[in-house]
């Protein structure tokens, strides 16, 4: 019997991606770690989180890239709990194409290498989030103060698009094509690429990677449309119409950079209304931050916190699965970012698991 993949990703009659979520048989994959190799191989946990996450029909992944790859334990412990990576740097347009119409590829391959040697989520298909094809930000300086024309920075967008996803066919489960597209009141963010091309960008980007990529989902990414409010609202129109207009939007992904004991208490109702929509629900760049230095009370809520999260995922059918921004505090983007604030991850400085990984598992095994 031919084993089904976790995530599988079938083409439809309408020209549409529709995902199937098959109950995964155990994986059976157990390399031998070979630190001294470019292209790092682990042994899975059976017990870890995207294990877990198996069991549920969805997958639990993390943040990754080659600048931590130097870190072997580090390392080891992504092999072993998750069985998604998303570059975190690696694939932006700052990196795969730093001046006109000049690639480079180099740590991207490293990490879908990487992804596709130890065969995480035991899938098919590599088990790579591709991130991000259209930002406003960690853009290069020839794109954001090019002067474009309107005709001019169409034809930019498209060729970035062609070349990085072109790159990467057939590999990605995903892409975020538009990242970030919105202010916090639901009006759009005036980015070059709105302020030149106007809100058509957006169903510019979708219809060219769907042409480059057409296994691919196709996500639009934000932050803070965890619970209802304005943003989500403009999310949820944006998507619905879009699609209308046969825009190949496939997924919503929810960032999920959160405050220790503020989350909303919609994030459940508003994910179902966003799947609600026929597409798919990706907990994408999950954090949860609190001040420092953490203390028992505040690690307890984080933990708490987490459980909401992850509970809330599981609750919507459409919700594919929970990756986490880095998987240890010692790596988090917040401190730098966030003055007085860290702590974000489930697992402490020196990797120990927090009382948050422990809330997950629970989650998890509930």
């Amino acid at each position: 019997m031919v084993q089904l993949s976790f995530l599988s990703l079938v083409l439809a009659a309408t020209s549409a991606v529709a995902l199937e979520l098959f109950v995964p048989e155990p994986c059976t994959f157990t390399a031998t770690p070979t630190p001294t190799t470019s292209i790092p191989v682990g042994k899975r946990d059976p017990k870890g989180l995207d294990a877990l996450a198996q069991r549920k029909r969805r997958y639990f992944g993390v943040a990754f890239d080659v600048n931590r790859m130097s870190d072997a334990a580090y390392t080891q412990l992504i092999l072993a709990q998750f069985g998604q990576i998303t570059a975190e740097n690696s694939l932006k347009w700052e990196t795969t194409e730093p001046s006109r119409g000049v690639f480079n590829f180099t740590n991207g391959d490293i990490v879908v290498k990487t992804a596709q040697r130890n065969k995480m989520s035991c899938q098919s298909i590599a088990p790579l989030r591709a991130h991000t094809l259209v930002w406003h930000s960690q853009l290069p300086s020839w794109v954001g103060n090019g002067n474009f024309t309107k005709k001019e920075l169409i034809s930019v967008m498209k060729n970035h698009i062609n070349n990085v996803a072109g790159h990467y066919r057939g590999v990605p489960y995903a892409w975020d094509v538009v990242n970030e597209a919105f202010n916090e009141d639901g009006s759009f963010r005036q980015t070059v690429f709105y302020s030149t091309i106007g809100e058509e960008y957006i169903d510019i980007a979708f219809k060219q990677a769907r042409l480059v990529d057409p296994k691919a989902l196709l996500a639009i990414n934000d932050y803070n449309i965890d619970g209802q409010g304005p943003k989500s609202t403009a999310m949820i129109n944006l998507v619905k119409n879009a699609r209308k207009r046969g825009v190949p939007i496939d997924q919503i992904g929810a960032q999920a950079h959160l405050v220790v004991g503020t989350l909303p208490t919609t994030i459940r109702e508003n994910w179902q209304a966003m799947a609600n929509l026929g597409v798919w629900v990706a907990v994408t760049e999950l954090d949860i931050r609190m001040p420092t230095p953490a203390n028992a009370t505040s690690l307890a809520q984080q933990a708490a916190d987490y459980k909401t999260v992850v509970n809330a995922c599981l609750a919507v059918s459409r919700c594919v699965g929970v990756t986490v921004w880095g998987a240890s505090d010692k790596y988090s983007w917040v401190p730098e970012v966030f003055s007085g604030e860290g702590a974000p991850l489930p697992y402490d400085d020196n990797l120990a698991p927090k009382p948050a990984y422990n809330a997950i598992v629970q989650a998890l095994k509930a």
